[in-house]
C-alpha cells in the first residue's frame, strides 16, 4: 500500500494538471433563446395543462356510455304506532328495522343523443386546447425573437456610438493642438467638443436601452435579468434574401387561428345537439341485487330490474331557447372569422411588402454607410490641411453613426419581418 500512494499522487496531480480552463460562456443564438424560453414554465406550459385537463373532460364523457354500478349498504329505522307496537309508523317505508345491502348496475341508452353531444363537446374542448397550445408556442417564440433583435440592434448602436465618439475626441485633440499653434481657430475646439458632449449623452441613453433590451430578453428564461446574454450578433453581409412567394394566393387560411374558428363552431354545433337531446325521450335500466329486508339473512337476497323511459311535454321553451343561443354563437364565430380573413389577408399582404422593401433597403443602407465613411475621411483631410471647416468634420460625424445606425436598423427589421411573414402565411 505505502508503495501505491506516491503512484495514485502522481496521477491525481497529472489529472488535475491536465483539467482544462473553465471556457467562458457560449453565445446564445435565436434558436438557442427559443430554446430556453420554452424549456422554463411560461405561457406555453399553462396552455400544455389546459389541453391535459381537457383531456380529462373526454376521459369521463367516455365513461358515461359504459354501465355505472355501486354497492349501497344502508339501516333504516321506522318507530312502531303508538297504539300498536307490531305495525311501523311510515307506510312508504317496509318495516320498523329495514337493512339494504344492494349492488346497483345503472345503464344509460343514448336515445337523447345528450351522451353523443357531450362526448363531441368534450372532444372539441381538448382540439381547442391543443391549438391553444401551438398559439402559444407560436406567440412565444415571436416575442422571443423580437426581443432577441432588439437586444442585437441596441447593443451594435452602442458600438456604432462609441466608434464615432473615440473618432470625435481624436478630431477634439486635433484641433486643440492646431489651435494651440495657431493654426485653427477657439470655434473649431468649442465645436469639437460640443460633438464630443453630444456624442457621451448619445453612448449613456444607447447603453440604456440596451441593458432594457438585455433584461427582456433574460426575463423569458431567468430571474437574473441583471446579467448581460451573450448573443451571436447579426452576421456581416447580405442576409438571405425572401422566399419566393407561395403559389396560393391566401396561405394565410393555413394559420391556426382558423383551426381554432373551426373547433369552436363544432363545439357550439355540439350544445345545440345537447340542448335538443331535452326534447327527445331518454332510456334508462337499473338492476339491484342483494339483501333489501326487515332482517339480515341472506335467503332474503334476490334482485330487481327496474326500466325507465323519460318523454319531456313541457319545459316552458328552455331547450329551444338554449338552441337558438347555441346557433347564434355558431354565427357569431362564422362572423368572427371573416373578419379575421381581412384581417389576416392585411398582414400577409403587409408583411411581404415589408420583407421586400425592407431587402431592397439593406444595400442601399450599406452603400450609404461607405459614402459616410468617406466623406469623414474627406473632411479630416481637408480640416487638417487647412481647406475645409470643422463644422464639415462633425457632420459627417453624425452622418456617419446615422448611416450605420440605419443600416444595422435595417437589418434587424427585416429580420423581424420575415418573422411576421413566416407568422402570416402560417409557415
Amino acid at each position: 500500500m505505502r508503495q501505491k500512494l506516491p503512484t495514485a499522487a502522481s496521477l491525481l496531480a497529472a489529472t488535475l494538471t491536465c483539467v482544462p480552463a473553465q471556457q467562458p460562456t457560449q453565445s446564445l443564438t435565436l434558436q438557442d433563446c427559443i430554446r430556453l424560453a420554452e424549456a422554463v414554465p411560461s405561457q406555453v406550459s399553462v396552455a400544455r395543462l389546459e389541453r391535459d385537463i381537457a383531456a380529462r373532460d373526454v376521459t369521463q364523457a367516455r365513461a358515461d356510455f359504459l354501465p355505472q354500478s355501486r354497492l349501497v349498504n344502508g339501516f333504516t329505522y321506522n318507530s312502531p304506532l303508538l297504539y300498536n307496537r307490531e305495525v311501523f309508523s311510515h307506510l312508504p317505508l317496509n318495516g320498523i328495522r329495514e337493512y339494504a345491502s344492494l349492488v346497483s348496475v345503472n345503464q344509460e341508452f343514448d336515445t337523447s343523443g345528450r351522451l353523443r353531444a357531450d362526448m363531441t363537446r368534450a372532444r372539441v374542448a381538448q382540439e381547442i386546447a391543443a391549438t391553444s397550445v401551438a398559439l402559444t408556442q407560436r406567440d412565444l417564440r415571436r416575442a422571443v425573437t423580437t426581443a432577441y433583435y432588439r437586444a442585437l440592434l441596441t447593443r451594435q448602436i452602442v458600438r456604432i456610438i462609441e466608434d464615432v465618439l473615440a473618432e470625435s475626441r481624436s478630431f477634439e485633440n486635433r484641433a486643440r493642438l492646431l489651435f494651440r499653434g495657431g493654426e485653427a481657430a477657439q470655434a473649431d475646439v468649442v465645436k469639437a467638443s460640443a460633438q464630443v458632449a453630444f456624442l457621451q449623452q448619445a453612448v449613456n441613453a444607447a447603453e440604456l436601452e440596451a441593458k432594457l433590451a438585455n433584461q427582456e430578453l433574460a426575463s423569458f428564461w431567468t430571474r437574473d435579468v441583471a446579467d448581460t446574454v451573450s448573443l451571436v450578433g447579426i452576421p456581416e453581409g447580405t442576409p438571405p434574401p425572401p422566399e419566393p412567394e407561395a403559389a396560393q394566393s391566401t396561405p394565410f387560411l393555413g394559420r391556426l387561428e382558423f383551426s381554432l374558428f373551426d373547433a369552436q363552431r363544432r363545439g357550439f354545433q355540439a350544445d345545440v345537439r345537447r340542448a335538443r337531446s331535452a326534447l327527445m325521450p331518454q332510456l334508462g335500466v337499473a338492476f339491484q341485487y342483494g339483501i333489501d329486508s326487515t332482517a339480515v339473512r341472506i335467503g332474503d337476497r334476490g334482485y330487481a330490474a327496474f326500466v325507465n323511459l323519460t318523454i319531456p311535454i313541457f319545459d316552458w321553451n328552455k331547450a329551444r331557447s338554449a338552441m337558438q343561443q347555441a346557433r347564434l354563437r355558431t354565427q357569431q364565430v362564422e362572423s368572427a372569422r371573416a373578419i379575421s380573413e381581412r384581417t389576416y389577408s392585411k398582414e400577409y399582404q403587409s408583411a411581404l411588402a415589408r420583407v421586400k422593401q425592407l431587402f431592397e433597403q439593406i444595400s442601399l443602407t450599406r452603400q450609404q454607410a461607405k459614402l459616410a465613411e468617406d466623406d469623414l475621411r474627406l473632411s479630416r483631410i481637408r480640416y487638417e490641411g487647412g481647406e475645409g471647416a470643422a463644422l464639415d468634420v462633425v457632420t459627417a460625424q453624425n452622418q456617419l453613426a446615422q448611416a450605420r445606425s440605419n443600416h444595422y436598423t435595417t437589418m434587424a427589421n427585416y429580420l423581424n419581418a420575415k418573422a411576421d411573414l413566416e407568422v402570416a402565411s402560417a409557415r
